[in-house]
Protein backbone atom coordinates (compact mmCIF):
# COMPACT_ATOMS: atom_id res chain seq x y z
CA UNK A 1 0.00 0.00 0.00
CA UNK A 2 2.85 2.38 0.91
CA UNK A 3 4.64 1.72 -2.38
CA UNK A 4 1.43 2.37 -4.34
CA UNK A 5 0.98 5.68 -2.52
CA UNK A 6 4.50 6.85 -3.40
CA UNK A 7 4.03 5.79 -7.03
CA UNK A 8 0.78 7.76 -7.10
CA UNK A 9 2.53 10.87 -5.71
CA UNK A 10 5.24 10.59 -8.34
CA UNK A 11 2.57 10.17 -11.03
CA UNK A 12 1.01 13.41 -9.75
CA UNK A 13 4.39 15.07 -10.48
CA UNK A 14 5.56 15.29 -6.90
CA UNK A 15 9.33 15.65 -6.94
CA UNK A 16 11.37 12.73 -5.52
CA UNK A 17 12.59 15.06 -2.76
CA UNK A 18 9.03 15.91 -1.74
CA UNK A 19 8.18 12.22 -1.58
CA UNK A 20 11.31 11.64 0.52
CA UNK A 21 10.21 14.30 3.00
CA UNK A 22 6.90 12.48 3.33
CA UNK A 23 8.77 9.22 3.92
CA UNK A 24 11.05 10.79 6.53
CA UNK A 25 8.16 12.37 8.42
CA UNK A 26 6.20 9.11 8.37
CA UNK A 27 9.23 7.21 9.61
CA UNK A 28 9.75 9.79 12.34
CA UNK A 29 6.16 9.40 13.53
CA UNK A 30 6.63 5.62 13.72
CA UNK A 31 9.88 6.05 15.63
CA UNK A 32 8.41 8.44 18.19
CA UNK A 33 5.35 6.22 18.63
CA UNK A 34 7.39 3.08 19.30
CA UNK A 35 10.29 4.50 21.29
CA UNK A 36 8.93 7.51 23.14
CA UNK A 37 8.84 5.65 26.46
CA UNK A 38 12.04 3.70 26.00
CA UNK A 39 14.47 4.45 28.84
CA UNK A 40 17.29 2.64 27.06
CA UNK A 41 16.87 4.82 23.96
CA UNK A 42 17.05 7.94 26.11
CA UNK A 43 20.25 6.71 27.76
CA UNK A 44 21.80 5.92 24.37
CA UNK A 45 20.82 9.39 23.18
CA UNK A 46 22.58 10.95 26.16
CA UNK A 47 25.69 8.80 26.26
CA UNK A 48 25.87 6.73 23.05
CA UNK A 49 27.66 3.92 24.93
CA UNK A 50 25.79 0.66 24.40
CA UNK A 51 26.03 0.61 20.61
CA UNK A 52 29.66 1.72 20.57
CA UNK A 53 30.84 -0.93 23.01
CA UNK A 54 29.27 -3.63 20.89
CA UNK A 55 30.97 -2.36 17.71
CA UNK A 56 34.38 -1.49 19.13
CA UNK A 57 36.08 -4.84 18.41
CA UNK A 58 35.01 -4.71 14.74
CA UNK A 59 36.50 -1.41 13.58
CA UNK A 60 38.90 1.37 14.44
CA UNK A 61 37.36 4.24 16.36
CA UNK A 62 37.16 7.34 14.11
CA UNK A 63 38.60 10.63 15.28
CA UNK A 64 35.85 12.71 16.85
CA UNK A 65 35.34 16.14 15.34
CA UNK A 66 33.32 18.93 16.86
CA UNK A 67 30.20 20.14 15.08
CA UNK A 68 32.09 23.23 13.94
CA UNK A 69 34.64 21.11 12.07
CA UNK A 70 31.98 19.57 9.83
CA UNK A 71 30.66 21.78 7.01
CA UNK A 72 27.53 23.73 7.84
CA UNK A 73 24.28 21.92 7.08
CA UNK A 74 25.78 18.44 6.75
CA UNK A 75 24.14 15.58 8.62
CA UNK A 76 27.11 15.03 10.96
CA UNK A 77 27.24 18.73 11.82
CA UNK A 78 23.61 18.57 12.93
CA UNK A 79 24.12 15.74 15.45
CA UNK A 80 25.15 15.85 19.09
CA UNK A 81 28.70 14.46 19.68
CA UNK A 82 27.66 11.09 21.23
CA UNK A 83 25.09 10.47 18.49
CA UNK A 84 27.59 11.50 15.82
CA UNK A 85 30.16 9.02 17.11
CA UNK A 86 27.59 6.24 17.18
CA UNK A 87 26.70 6.91 13.56
CA UNK A 88 30.37 6.98 12.54
CA UNK A 89 30.77 3.54 14.07
CA UNK A 90 27.91 1.89 12.20
CA UNK A 91 29.43 1.36 8.77
CA UNK A 92 32.32 -0.22 6.94
CA UNK A 93 34.95 2.41 6.11
CA UNK A 94 36.38 2.72 2.60
CA UNK A 95 38.96 4.95 0.90
CA UNK A 96 38.72 5.56 -2.85
CA UNK A 97 40.50 7.71 -5.47
CA UNK A 98 39.04 10.46 -7.63
CA UNK A 99 36.50 9.40 -10.23
CA UNK A 100 35.12 6.51 -8.19
CA UNK A 101 31.36 5.96 -8.47
CA UNK A 102 29.98 5.21 -5.01
CA UNK A 103 26.29 5.16 -6.01
CA UNK A 104 25.00 4.17 -9.47
CA UNK A 105 21.81 5.69 -10.88
CA UNK A 106 19.12 3.10 -11.64
CA UNK A 107 20.62 0.33 -9.51
CA UNK A 108 18.29 -1.22 -6.95
CA UNK A 109 20.31 -1.16 -3.75
CA UNK A 110 19.58 0.38 -0.38
CA UNK A 111 22.76 1.00 1.58
CA UNK A 112 23.63 4.53 2.68
CA UNK A 113 26.92 6.34 2.20
CA UNK A 114 28.21 8.61 4.97
CA UNK A 115 30.92 10.87 3.55
CA UNK A 116 33.78 11.62 5.94
CA UNK A 117 36.38 13.29 3.73
CA UNK A 118 36.41 14.53 0.15
CA UNK A 119 34.09 16.08 -2.37
CA UNK A 120 31.51 14.25 -4.51
CA UNK A 121 29.14 15.32 -7.25
CA UNK A 122 25.57 14.11 -7.69
CA UNK A 123 24.50 13.72 -11.33
CA UNK A 124 21.49 12.39 -13.23
CA UNK A 125 21.18 11.21 -16.82
CA UNK A 126 19.28 13.35 -19.31
CA UNK A 127 17.21 11.96 -22.21
CA UNK A 128 19.80 13.17 -24.73
CA UNK A 129 22.56 11.18 -23.05
CA UNK A 130 24.19 14.04 -21.18
CA UNK A 131 24.57 14.20 -17.39
CA UNK A 132 23.13 17.01 -15.30
CA UNK A 133 24.90 18.11 -12.14
CA UNK A 134 22.29 18.17 -9.37
CA UNK A 135 24.38 19.02 -6.32
CA UNK A 136 27.70 18.65 -4.52
CA UNK A 137 28.23 16.69 -1.32
CA UNK A 138 31.15 16.96 1.11
CA UNK A 139 32.48 15.27 4.24
CA UNK A 140 29.70 15.05 6.80
CA UNK A 141 26.96 14.57 4.21
CA UNK A 142 24.70 11.53 4.01
CA UNK A 143 23.75 10.24 0.55
CA UNK A 144 21.61 7.36 -0.63
CA UNK A 145 18.90 7.92 1.98
CA UNK A 146 16.07 7.89 -0.57
CA UNK A 147 16.63 4.28 -1.62
CA UNK A 148 17.31 3.26 1.97
CA UNK A 149 13.91 4.54 3.07
CA UNK A 150 11.69 3.57 0.13
CA UNK A 151 13.64 0.65 -1.42
CA UNK A 152 13.43 2.25 -4.88
CA UNK A 153 16.25 2.29 -7.47
CA UNK A 154 18.89 4.96 -7.13
CA UNK A 155 17.72 8.30 -8.53
CA UNK A 156 21.21 9.70 -9.22
CA UNK A 157 24.89 8.84 -9.50
CA UNK A 158 27.40 9.96 -6.85
CA UNK A 159 31.03 10.25 -8.00
CA UNK A 160 34.11 11.33 -6.08
CA UNK A 161 35.81 14.50 -7.35
CA UNK A 162 39.03 13.70 -5.49
CA UNK A 163 40.34 11.15 -2.96
CA UNK A 164 37.57 10.40 -0.50
CA UNK A 165 36.78 8.38 2.60
CA UNK A 166 33.29 7.22 3.46
CA UNK A 167 31.35 4.60 5.40
CA UNK A 168 28.83 2.18 3.92
CA UNK A 169 25.88 1.71 6.27
CA UNK A 170 23.27 -1.01 5.82
CA UNK A 171 19.66 0.23 5.93
CA UNK A 172 18.54 -2.00 8.78
CA UNK A 173 21.33 -0.69 11.00
CA UNK A 174 20.50 2.90 10.05
CA UNK A 175 16.80 2.43 10.82
CA UNK A 176 17.70 0.92 14.18
CA UNK A 177 19.96 3.91 14.80
CA UNK A 178 17.04 6.25 14.11
CA UNK A 179 14.81 4.31 16.50
CA UNK A 180 17.40 4.59 19.25
CA UNK A 181 18.11 8.27 18.55
CA UNK A 182 14.86 10.15 17.76
CA UNK A 183 16.75 13.46 17.60
CA UNK A 184 18.75 12.08 14.67
CA UNK A 185 15.48 11.22 12.91
CA UNK A 186 14.36 14.83 13.38
CA UNK A 187 17.65 16.07 11.93
CA UNK A 188 17.27 13.69 8.99
CA UNK A 189 13.86 15.18 8.23
CA UNK A 190 15.32 18.69 8.57
CA UNK A 191 18.19 17.81 6.20
CA UNK A 192 15.79 16.43 3.60
CA UNK A 193 13.62 19.53 3.98
CA UNK A 194 16.63 21.79 3.39
CA UNK A 195 17.54 19.85 0.24
CA UNK A 196 13.97 20.12 -1.00
CA UNK A 197 14.00 23.86 -0.34
CA UNK A 198 17.27 24.19 -2.29
CA UNK A 199 15.81 22.22 -5.19
CA UNK A 200 12.66 24.35 -5.19
CA UNK A 201 14.75 27.52 -5.08
CA UNK A 202 16.64 26.42 -8.19
CA UNK A 203 13.33 25.84 -10.00
CA UNK A 204 12.11 29.31 -9.00
CA UNK A 205 15.42 30.85 -10.05
CA UNK A 206 15.09 29.31 -13.50
CA UNK A 207 11.81 31.15 -14.12
CA UNK A 208 12.26 34.33 -12.04
CA UNK A 209 15.82 35.57 -12.56
CA UNK A 210 18.10 36.26 -15.52
CA UNK A 211 21.20 34.11 -15.90
CA UNK A 212 23.58 36.59 -14.27
CA UNK A 213 21.52 36.67 -11.09
CA UNK A 214 21.21 32.88 -11.05
CA UNK A 215 24.98 32.55 -11.30
CA UNK A 216 25.44 35.10 -8.51
CA UNK A 217 23.05 33.18 -6.25
CA UNK A 218 24.71 29.81 -6.88
CA UNK A 219 28.23 31.18 -6.34
CA UNK A 220 27.14 32.86 -3.10
CA UNK A 221 25.79 29.54 -1.86
CA UNK A 222 29.00 27.73 -2.86
CA UNK A 223 30.92 30.24 -0.75
CA UNK A 224 29.07 29.01 2.31
CA UNK A 225 29.24 25.31 1.57
CA UNK A 226 32.60 24.95 -0.19
CA UNK A 227 34.51 28.20 0.33
CA UNK A 228 37.64 29.05 2.29
CA UNK A 229 39.09 32.43 3.10
CA UNK A 230 42.07 33.35 0.94
CA UNK A 231 44.26 36.45 0.68
CA UNK A 232 42.16 37.93 -2.15
CA UNK A 233 38.70 36.73 -1.10
CA UNK A 234 36.74 33.54 -0.63
CA UNK A 235 38.13 30.71 -2.73
CA UNK A 236 35.77 28.01 -4.02
CA UNK A 237 38.08 25.05 -4.56
CA UNK A 238 35.42 22.84 -6.12
CA UNK A 239 36.55 21.67 -9.56
CA UNK A 240 33.42 23.02 -11.19
CA UNK A 241 33.38 23.27 -14.98
CA UNK A 242 31.29 25.75 -16.90
CA UNK A 243 29.03 22.92 -18.17
CA UNK A 244 28.52 21.89 -14.51
CA UNK A 245 27.63 25.45 -13.56
CA UNK A 246 25.33 25.66 -16.57
CA UNK A 247 23.32 22.62 -15.45
CA UNK A 248 23.00 23.94 -11.90
CA UNK A 249 21.83 27.36 -13.16
CA UNK A 250 19.64 25.99 -15.95
CA UNK A 251 21.40 27.99 -18.66
CA UNK A 252 23.53 27.46 -21.74
CA UNK A 253 27.32 27.43 -21.55
CA UNK A 254 27.42 30.58 -23.67
CA UNK A 255 25.15 32.40 -21.21
CA UNK A 256 27.29 31.21 -18.28
CA UNK A 257 30.46 32.48 -19.97
CA UNK A 258 28.85 35.89 -20.50
CA UNK A 259 27.60 36.06 -16.89
CA UNK A 260 31.02 35.17 -15.47
CA UNK A 261 32.67 37.75 -17.73
CA UNK A 262 30.30 40.44 -16.43
CA UNK A 263 30.90 39.41 -12.81
CA UNK A 264 34.65 39.66 -13.40
CA UNK A 265 34.21 43.11 -14.98
CA UNK A 266 32.14 44.21 -11.95
CA UNK A 267 35.01 43.14 -9.68
CA UNK A 268 32.89 40.57 -7.84
CA UNK A 269 34.71 37.38 -8.82
CA UNK A 270 37.88 36.06 -10.40
CA UNK A 271 37.91 32.80 -12.30
CA UNK A 272 40.79 30.39 -12.85
CA UNK A 273 40.91 26.86 -14.17
CA UNK A 274 37.87 25.28 -12.48
CA UNK A 275 38.24 27.64 -9.50
CA UNK A 276 36.32 30.75 -8.51
CA UNK A 277 37.48 33.48 -6.10
CA UNK A 278 34.78 35.76 -4.73
CA UNK A 279 36.23 39.21 -4.08
CA UNK A 280 33.09 40.95 -2.82
CA UNK A 281 30.61 38.55 -1.26
CA UNK A 282 28.27 41.22 0.11
CA UNK A 283 27.87 42.81 -3.33
CA UNK A 284 27.40 39.37 -4.87
CA UNK A 285 24.60 38.63 -2.40
CA UNK A 286 23.03 42.00 -3.13
CA UNK A 287 23.14 41.33 -6.87
CA UNK A 288 21.47 37.95 -6.32
CA UNK A 289 18.75 39.43 -4.06
CA UNK A 290 20.02 37.38 -1.14
CA UNK A 291 20.05 38.32 2.52
CA UNK A 292 23.11 37.39 4.58
CA UNK A 293 21.54 34.14 5.76
CA UNK A 294 19.67 33.15 2.61
CA UNK A 295 22.51 31.39 0.83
Amino acid sequence: MRTNLFELLLALEWSPMAVLVLIAVRLLVEIVATTGASRCAQERLRFGRCQWRRLRPQMRRPRELSAGEWPYGTFLQRLAPPVRMTLLGLGVRRQVPAGQIVIHEGIRESHLVLLEEGLTKVTASLPDGRSALLSLRVGGDLVGEMSALNNAPRSATVTTCGPARYSVIQPDRFKQFLKEHPDAALELAAMVSDRLRWSNRRRIDFTSYPVKLRVARVIAELCRTHGRQGPDGIIIDVRLTQPDLATICGASETAIQKALRELRTDGLVDTDYRRITVRDLSSLRKLGNLEAGDD
